[in-house]
């Protein structure tokens, strides 16, 4: 069973969750990934949820406000044993849920375009293609979402 637990970007799991990450996106992008490393910085975060099964973390995710309607999903993580799992989409409703009640009308996001997983997640739960936003123009190895939440 799934469970999900909201926290900060300062939880000893969060961080071990985004460094695991952190390594994949390194062996997928090479030195590619060096520009994007800046942008996936998360300090001082309060919206930020770890999924476990039993006592184990397996993933993880969280938000950051773009504007007073929108917000980024950043640091979608879950690890590579268990994807498939409805690991993924547990995480994704709830910062869906919680951006909602928070009082967020969209989300957007960015994802790697060899990253079929995440892509197929994202569409999987009706988030749409949108064109890329800033810092991510003009990347070819960048794809980005978006999705109404009310």
């Amino acid at each position: 069973m799934i469970r999900i637990e909201r926290t900060h970007s300062s939880d000893i799991h969060f961080i071990q969750l985004t460094t695991r990450l952190d390594k994949e996106l390194k062996t997928l992008y090479g030195s590619s990934q060096e520009e994007f490393d800046q942008y996936n910085v998360m300090t001082e975060l309060n919206t930020v949820v770890i999924a476990y099964i039993g006592d184990q973390p397996v993933g993880c995710g969280c938000f950051k406000p773009v504007d007073a309607h929108t917000a980024e999903v950043k640091r979608m993580y879950v690890d590579s044993k268990l994807r498939g799992r409805g690991v993924g989409a547990a995480i994704l409703l709830a910062l869906e849920n919680w951006a909602r009640d928070s009082g967020f009308h969209s989300f957007i996001l960015e994802t790697g375009t060899i990253q079929t997983e995440a892509i197929r997640l994202y569409e999987k739960h009706r988030y749409q293609v949108i064109p890329n936003f800033e810092p991510y123009i003009g990347n070819e190895l960048s794809i980005c979402f978006g999705k109404k939440l009310v």
